[in-house]
């Protein structure tokens, strides 16, 4: 069974009801049944939660599946909080050991400390932006991608704890053009990702 961690990071907020997280939520539950070969741990972060057993969680995990809705290009700041209280309670309790530096050699191997190599994440993000504000010369985002900009740093501190990606999803222009067609082609393509990436690396596995 492969073990799968999902992080609902849709916080309710203003006029946010994380609504569409917990719409990609039921998604998930759909495809990671034990029918398939999974077992879930889902945490929301509007719930209260033991910070002990989120670590414990991200340890337990074979992926870790983060959903977030990009706010005013950065995270939620309660999904924000929630990695910062649960990834410094995991300092040499299985999420990281240190920066990966010595003494001797300040200078060189900074982020080679974490402790969760061999597991992987995947990320998906919803926005307002649609899709070419990304891709189309002179628009707002400057040709330059969701993971390769506001998402870098997320990566990266996904790299920090030792944790290599395994892909990402994105779902653009949700707020003015949220239509029921959209989110359900939006389904479609979610669920076939999620058949291409977990299918393939069970047959690899299996093989």
């Amino acid at each position: 069974m492969k073990k799968i961690f999902i992080i609902n990071g849709g916080q309710h907020f203003a006029h946010s009801g994380g609504k569409f997280n917990k719409t990609i939520l039921e998604w998930d539950k759909s495809y990671f049944t034990k029918e398939n070969g999974f077992e879930i741990k889902i945490t929301d972060i509007n719930e209260p939660y033991d910070l002990m057993e989120e670590v414990n969680k991200f340890v337990w995990a074979d992926t870790i599946i983060y959903h977030t809705p990009v706010w005013w290009f950065g995270l939620p700041h309660k999904f924000k909080e929630y990695l910062d209280l649960v990834l410094t309670a995991g300092h040499r309790k299985g999420i990281y050991y240190s920066d990966g530096r010595k003494l001797e050699t300040p200078e060189i191997n900074y982020g080679t400390g974490g402790s969760l190599h061999g597991r992987n994440y995947f990320l998906t993000t919803s926005w307002n932006a649609p899709a070419t504000a990304f891709t189309l010369p002179g628009e707002f985002f400057k040709q330059t991608s969701v993971d390769n900009g506001v998402m870098f740093g997320f990566h990266r501190m996904n790299a920090f704890m030792g944790l290599e990606y395994k892909g990402s999803f994105h779902f653009h222009d949700l707020e003015k053009n949220g239509t029921p067609e959209r989110i359900e082609n939006y389904a479609k393509d979610y669920t076939q990702i999620l058949k291409e990436i977990f299918q393939t690396e069970m047959i690899v596995e299996n093989n």
